[in-house]
C-alpha cells in the first residue's frame, strides 16, 4: 500500500470538491482524508493500491463539474491512521 499527499489549487472551494473527492476515494477503496485549507486549496491524503491512487489523481485533475483545477502538488507520505476515507476540519 502507498500514500500520496496532495494540495489541489484553483476554484476548489464552494464547488463540492471535498464531498466529490470523498466519494471518488471511497469508490476506489482508498483510505485517507480531505479538507479545505484557509489559503483556498484542498488538501488530501490518498492511500491504497497504486492503480487506485492514480485513477483518483486523474479524476482530480478535472474535479467536480463547477471546479477548475489549476495545479496539483503531490508527494509521497506516510500511511494515514484512518481506516476509511474521511473529511477533516478546515486548516
Amino acid at each position: 500500500m502507498k500514500a500520496r499527499h496532495l494540495f489541489i489549487a484553483g476554484r476548489v472551494h464552494g464547488v463540492g470538491f471535498r464531498e466529490w473527492l470523498l466519494q471518488a476515494a471511497r469508490a476506489h477503496q482508498l483510505q485517507g482524508w480531505v479538507r479545505n485549507r484557509t489559503d483556498g486549496r484542498v488538501e488530501a491524503v490518498l492511500a491504497g493500491e497504486e492503480a487506485a491512487i492514480e485513477a483518483v489523481l486523474l479524476l482530480c485533475r478535472r474535479g467536480p463539474p463547477l471546479a477548475q483545477v489549476t495545479e496539483i502538488v503531490e508527494s509521497f507520505c506516510e500511511l494515514p491512521e484512518e481506516p476509511d476515507f474521511i473529511r477533516r476540519q478546515t486548516l
